[in-house]
């Protein structure tokens, strides 16, 4: 990513960070969530904090534009990224992570804004969406987890 004079945030670090006008549309309710369930069409990989799960999709390179689906928990700073069903257990054992799949259920934003604790950093664009590679997300996360500090200036 290119860089201008002062230091610049990552495009995921940016669309993880809720806007004012986004927090004035959760205060209003209008927005809706949803209840899925995980191991069907997709696992979900729990990453927390959030900055781990960031700094992991700045590691591979990835873009947001691609409609890779990537939500985030601002209430327990957790980022949720979406990888194809019966592969999640590749994350399986990284501090800070959990693997949701089969018996599982995720909060999904039901509408275009979702809530505090739902909120959509890269909403899926495709059918089916295009998911993240769970060996490479894995080999990012550790990566992380052996230099936090990586991922806090990602």
């Amino acid at each position: 990513m290119a860089q201008s004079g002062k230091s610049s945030t990552p495009t995921w670090h940016r669309l993880a960070q809720p806007t004012d006008r986004l927090r004035a549309l959760w205060v209003r309710g209008n927005d809706r969530t949803r209840w899925m369930t995980c191991g069907q069409s997709w696992d979900a990989v729990a990453i927390s904090p959030i900055s781990l799960g960031l700094g992991a999709l700045v590691a591979m390179r990835v873009s947001p534009r691609r409609g890779y689906p990537v939500l985030a928990d601002h209430l327990r700073d957790q980022l949720y990224v979406l990888v194809p069903p019966g592969t999640g257990h590749v994350a399986a054992g990284i501090p800070g992570v959990r693997v949701l799949g089969d018996g599982y259920q995720l909060l999904l934003p039901a509408s275009e804004h979702g809530s505090p604790v739902a909120h959509w950093v890269s909403p899926p664009r495709d059918v089916p969406p295009t998911l993240i590679r769970p060996d490479r997300l894995t080999h990012h996360l550790r990566a992380l987890a052996r230099d936090p500090q990586k991922a806090a200036v990602s």
